[in-house]
């Protein structure tokens, strides 16, 4: 039997790159053209990020706890845990982010929308132009195809990093809450990903450390 420090992340994989991309693609192809709709909504919060106020800044959470329920059913429920056992799991992380996001975004009001001059805001607004605008071309531009692109409010990790992004604009006791079952997901996928030798590990392990980084140190 071999020593347990001999195994590698992939040893622990339980499905190819490919039948994961070819996952996404059939997802893609169920739901077209839904994913007009998704880009749609993620160009509203950006336009309600553009002039925070309080019942915007509810709005925005409103599209975002939608998106995350979405995916938890129809991708990580009924396609992903086909392939993988611990999606299962996921969607229920997913489900309790929903929640999360509903009572302490919209119902109490609890963290606020604010975009600053300042490196956090900046760094927000930028996690959520790559997770909505240019997330979906890493597919094509790692010889994927467009078919296997992964979109926002589609696709759970460029929902995530969206969702991260909105996350650094907000102020509120109550952000880290909101902001732990992202930096699972970034975690979690990031590993993934990396165990298949994607190249979007390194975006997802990045925002899972940045995640990380708001929740020790910027609890407010």
């Amino acid at each position: 039997m071999s020593e347990w420090w001999t195994y590698t992340l992939s040893d622990f994989l339980l499905f190819s790159p490919r039948t994961y991309y070819r996952l996404i693609e059939r997802h893609n192809a169920a739901v077209w053209p839904g994913q007009v709709a998704t880009l749609a909504l993620g160009l509203v919060i950006l336009g309600l990020l553009g002039r925070p106020r309080a019942r915007r800044g509810r709005i925005v959470f409103v599209i975002l706890a939608a998106l995350w329920a979405w995916i938890a059913w129809a991708f990580l429920w009924r396609r992903y845990a086909a392939i993988n056992w611990v999606a299962v799991y996921c969607a229920w992380l997913f489900a309790i982010q929903t929640l999360l996001l509903v009572w302490i975004g919209v119902v109490r009001g609890a963290v606020n929308v604010r975009v600053a001059r300042n490196a956090a805001s900046m760094l927000g607004i930028g996690l959520f132009v790559l997770a909505l605008a240019l997330y979906p071309a890493l597919a094509p531009l790692l010889g994927r195809g467009w078919r296997q692109a992964e979109v926002f409010g589609v696709a759970p990790d460029p929902t995530v990093v969206a969702t991260v992004g909105v996350l650094l604009l907000t102020e509120g006791s109550a952000r880290w809450v909101v902001l732990l079952a992202p930096a699972i997901w970034c975690a979690f996928s990031g590993a993934t990903l990396w165990a298949m030798g994607s190249p979007e590990s390194g975006v997802l392990l990045l925002v899972a450390l940045v995640t990380t980084i708001t929740v020790t140190f910027l609890p407010g």
